[in-house]
């Protein structure tokens, strides 16, 4: 989640084509040119077109040095901070039921975090603030605030919001786009206050259960990890020596970033969320409008418009991107040998064009 702020931005990309007469050994191929970008170790991709597979991809290798064969292709991966548009979903769902309102105020959803002294000036944020981030809620997941090697240990929401809390303010509420993990932690806590069940279960009553995605989950705490083969990957520890990412410390991601997937049931989701399947229109565009403040999308190749959602953390970067009208979806994952850097998401980026713009 280190570059997560990317994971909210509606990327603009190019006119898409029908892409059903695309083959698996197309797809190989942008997945292999994706795998020889500096820093990627292994990537895994399929392209999906009205629910149904027209090309996969697995290039690089499963394991450091060559080691443990290619990732399965429909292997489970991470996807990061798309988490976090399924926690919004929820909320907004919520929303819809009349159990929360977009204007409720923090204090009154959350009490514990005024009670507490969690959250500053809890009694002016809104809900709405908290699922386009907005808040001004400080942000917990640096480096220099957790320790991202440590695996074991589990963290409470309520432990997140204290590194939080010990942050300056750097806005007013509502003022402007400031991306933090925090407000996604504090919308898991008032999900689970709201319907008195986990996060996990709600998202397994309301998303993946309805949707068949029959391989994903939420783990919550640690030290649990991706069922099944699939990639690991890789960053520099302090000594800069690589250290496995595998088992990242599952009471950080949550609600936030901590969904584990597969490129079927990512496509599912897409496609039942922007097809209007999940939320009604009013209540979507509290996801998709652009945030107050929020910086312009990068200038992109194309002349048209997809959209692309990314997740990242220390080893792993994902995305799904989508054409606008929710047909297709080209979901890759790939696991790093190296720090992050935008390097690998512009990758990305370039490999949804050539399968979808072309």
């Amino acid at each position: 989640m280190r570059y997560a702020a990317l994971a909210c931005v509606v990327l603009m990309l190019g006119t898409a084509q029908p892409a059903h007469a695309l083959t698996r050994p197309e797809v190989q191929r942008v997945v292999e040119r994706l795998a020889d970008t500096q820093g990627v170790l292994g990537a895994i991709g399929e392209l999906y077109v009205d629910g149904r597979r027209v090309g996969r991809g697995s290039a690089g290798s499963r394991l450091l040095d060559g080691r443990g064969g290619k990732i399965p292709a429909d292997a489970r991966y991470r996807i990061g901070s798309q988490t976090k548009g399924m926690t919004a979903t929820v909320a907004l769902q919520l929303v819809k039921e009349g159990r929360l309102g977009l204007d409720d105020r923090l204090s009154d959803v959350l009490p514990v975090v005024a009670e507490k002294d969690l959250v500053e000036r809890a009694d002016e944020i809104t809900v709405r603030q908290l699922i386009r981030h907005t808040s001004g809620v400080p942000e917990w997941f640096r480096h220099d605030l957790v320790d991202i090697f440590d695996t074991t240990t589990y963290y409470r929401p309520a432990d997140l919001l204290k590194v939080s809390r010990s942050q300056p303010r750097s806005q007013e509420p509502g003022q402007r786009f400031s991306y933090s993990s925090a407000n996604y932690t504090l919308l898991t806590m008032i999900i689970e206050r709201i319907t008195g069940r986990s996060l996990a279960a709600e998202f397994e009553r309301r998303l993946f259960r309805p949707l068949g995605m029959t391989k994903t989950y939420l783990p919550a705490r640690p030290p649990e990890g991706i069922k099944g083969p699939h990639g690991h990957g890789y960053t520099p520890g302090p000594d800069g020596k690589l250290r496995d990412m595998d088992r990242i410390n599952a009471s950080w991601g949550h609600g936030a970033g901590g969904v584990i997937s597969t490129a079927r049931d990512m496509a599912a989701y897409r496609a039942a969320f922007i097809q209007g399947k999940l939320l009604p229109a009013d209540l979507q565009k509290v996801i998709t409008a652009p945030p107050e403040g929020a910086p312009a999308p990068p200038s992109l190749p194309c002349g048209g418009k997809l959209v692309q959602t990314n997740g990242g953390a220390a080893g792993f970067t994902s995305a799904t991107i989508s054409t606008l009208d929710g047909r297709e979806h080209f979901a890759v994952s790939t696991t790093l040998d190296a720090a992050q850097d935008l390097t690998v998401i512009k990758a990305i980026t370039q490999a949804g064009a050539d399968l979808l713009c072309s």
